[in-house]
């Protein structure tokens, strides 16, 4: 018994190494390509996709954007922007008293008339902080500004040239850099005593008061091998149709606009007209203007500033991501709920409703993540939910069939020995013993082996019609067919009655016979248990 239950056991690991090998392949390959990185741009799209969709926002009225437009190039005349109108601008808006004013326009060189009066402008704003560029093509900041009034503008576009993540900081041949929205951040808090620091957790991050910064990886979220110089976030962009107050160069000239929107706020000077062509590609902000999928890059300066002060002031998050051993575990995970559904439910359709329903509730747990902060891999996690629940289930389904199939015709091949045994070859067995005793005549040979003839072609009849018509019936030779969704006591007794009709010596001597069998409940037996049964009750007697 323990050697049979030994072999049964080979049998079973035996199977599971061949069962689970497509699911370690299909989990394998969907995780190779995911480090070789042909996945990003997806899980990028899925990124975008799901903050785009993230619920309505109230506006940040601590930042506000004055966008000089198409009609105030036309108002001024000239592009660039002079000077004087550069400088009168500057001078208009500190008399708002915002926090802090924050140029994000380019202006290394002068733009004559009125280039003295900006370089006073310069000099007499103490709040001001304009941008250089630091990344590739430098560009110098304004000369009349002081290192601690100067931030970069430079960003990080990824590969599809969308931007995502927001560069703080940098070291370059000369010193350490800081960007416009950390500058800008720094200002508007230190008014409130909160400072910048280094990180505690991670230490080459940045810090305000107990607000540590997530740093980006080179593999954080869906990026692969990443460029993560210096210090980066990614951007949790504020959703909604409208993000912050914005105003034109005209009604600041005018002072047609709630003065109370720039007293003690951020304010960003930076182009919102096209012709600028400081246009960045981002498809995670439901925007119009430019154009969809687009936005001005004094946008993304406010996106950036305002996510730090709200981390900061309302504990807004910041996306952060699992470790890399974390995210496999989670794909690995769903790759198995896809592998359990394709082998414990055997219906096609409920496997595609079952997969479907699995596969919106990943999304739907990816979708919240977002927004508790995590980034979460979603696309890898998806694809192996998908074909190893679905493209896996029809590879069972088929083994499933193949297998039922062999088993369907070992039943046959023994139903078919069965039939034989109890009939013909009994008939065959009591012709032998009759010829040896009794030495037959062939006039007396041949009708036994007519007889043994058709009871073997009805054997091979019946056995074609039960095959053809799933016919549930037992056949019993001489053309005997009983009905096998009879009662079970009927079904017995006319087994024992036809079998003991046959013409076997020993069957004439009887003197007891069985008149009838109790009732048996039949609720649990299956056809083939039921044949069994009648089988062994003929087997017995003729044997």
């Amino acid at each position: 018994m323990e050697i049979r239950n030994w072999g049964k056991i080979k049998a079973k690991i035996a199977n599971w190494h061949i069962e689970t090998l497509p699911v370690i392949v299909v989990i394998g390959l969907i995780i190779l390509i995911r480090i070789s990185g042909y996945l990003q741009y997806l899980e990028w799209q899925a990124l975008d996709n799901f903050l785009r969709l993230g619920p309505e926002e109230p506006i940040d009225e601590r930042i506000v954007i004055v966008g000089i437009n198409e009609a105030d190039i036309k108002s001024v005349g000239n592009y660039p922007i002079p000077d004087r109108d550069l400088a009168e601008l500057l001078i208009k808006l500190q008399t708002y008293k915002p926090r802090v004013i924050g140029l994000d326009i380019i202006r290394n060189l002068q733009v004559e008339p009125g280039y003295a009066e900006l370089v006073a402008a310069f000099k007499s704003i103490k709040n001001l902080i304009a941008i250089d560029k630091v990344v590739i093509d430098t560009i110098p900041p304004p000369p009349a500004l002081p290192p601690e009034q100067v931030g970069f503008a430079d960003g990080m576009l990824d590969t599809d040239n969308h931007l995502r993540r927001s560069l703080l900081s940098t070291p370059t041949a000369n010193d350490y850099k800081f960007s416009l929205s950390i500058r800008l951040a720094e200002a508007y808090l230190a008014q409130e005593n909160i400072t910048l620091e280094n990180g505690i957790k991670d230490p080459e991050t940045m810090r305000f008061g107990d607000t540590e910064l997530p740093r980006l990886l080179p593999n954080s979220g869906g990026y692969v091998g990443a460029d993560a110089g210096g210090v980066q976030v990614l951007i949790n962009f504020r959703s909604g149709r409208e993000r912050f107050h914005t105003l034109s160069l005209n009604q600041i000239k005018t002072g047609k606009f709630d003065s109370n929107w720039l007293r003690d706020r951020v304010v960003i000077i930076g182009m919102t007209a096209p012709s600028a062509k400081d246009i960045i590609n981002t498809s995670a902000i439901p925007s119009e203007n430019p154009s969809p999928g687009q936005v001005y890059g004094v946008e993304i300066q406010a996106h950036a500033v305002s996510q730090i002060i709200s981390a900061v002031k309302e504990k807004r998050l910041i996306l952060q991501s699992w470790s890399d051993g974390w995210e496999y575990l989670w794909i690995i995970i769903w790759g198995m709920i896809g592998i359990s559904y394709s082998r414990l439910i055997q219906s096609p359709l409920k496997n595609l409703l079952s997969i479907g329903v699995a596969s919106i509730g990943l999304i739907g747990v990816s979708y919240l993540s977002i927004f508790w902060g995590w980034w979460i891999p979603v696309v890898p996690s998806l694809l192996v939910l998908v074909l190893n629940g679905i493209g896996l289930a029809a590879f069972y389904q088929y083994d499933r069939n193949l297998k039922s199939q062999i088993k369907e015709r070992q039943l046959i091949i023994e139903r078919t020995f069965d039939t034989i045994h109890n009939g013909p070859l009994q008939t065959l067995a009591q012709l032998m013993r009759n010829a040896k005793e009794r030495d037959l005549l062939s006039h007396q040979l041949v009708p036994e082996l007519e007889r043994l003839n058709q009871e073997l072609r009805a054997v091979y009849e019946s056995m074609k019609r039960e095959t053809l018509t799933q016919k549930e019936s037992i056949y019993l030779g001489q053309g005997i067919e009983i009905d096998l969704q009879a009662p079970m006591h009927e079904i017995f007794y006319e087994v024992y009655s036809k079998t003991l009709e046959r013409d076997f010596p020993c069957f004439k001597t009887l003197k007891v016979k069985v008149r009838r069998f109790d009732p048996i409940d039949p609720q649990h037996l299956t056809i083939e248990q039921k044949r069994g049964l009648c089988r062994f009750l003929e087997e017995a007697l003729v044997t």
